[in-house]
């Protein structure tokens, strides 16, 4: 049986993020939300959210309870200054959040105190299903 450590990132994000739109809805500001300070505008795709939250499902899977800066820190990027040097940017707060949250009320993640969020049962059994299906 595969496991998410077996299988590219880039098609399961894809194949959760559509298990995902089933579980929950997007919230309502996400079309006019940027990911991040750095970014110009929001995303093009209309299922940004869930591609988001199905990224950050794999992320807590494998990294471990993790918080919310950890996770702004992974999903941050470089900023345009100009002529000036690139610089690291952090992700939104607010997005990862959010997702955060939903994938708690999908029963997806649990909060441990102190040490941030962790995969349950559940979460675990939808990401090794969905690659071993890959």
């Amino acid at each position: 049986m595969s496991t998410v450590y077996d299988v590219k990132a880039e098609p399961l994000i894809q194949a959760v993020a559509e298990k995902l739109e089933d579980d929950f809805e997007a919230p309502d500001w996400t079309n006019y939300a940027k990911t991040g300070a750095k970014k110009d505008r929001p995303p093009e795709q209309d299922n940004w959210y869930h591609i988001r939250s199905a990224a950050i499902l794999r992320r807590v899977y494998t990294d471990g309870p993790v918080g919310v800066s950890r996770l702004r820190t992974v999903f941050g990027g470089r900023t345009n200054q100009g002529h000036n040097p690139h610089h690291h940017s952090k992700a939104s707060g607010k997005v990862i959040r959010t997702a955060l949250q939903n994938l708690e009320e999908a029963g997806l993640v649990e909060e441990k105190e102190g040490e941030g969020r962790a995969i349950t049962e559940k979460g675990q059994a939808l990401l090794d299903e969905t690659a071993s299906s890959l």
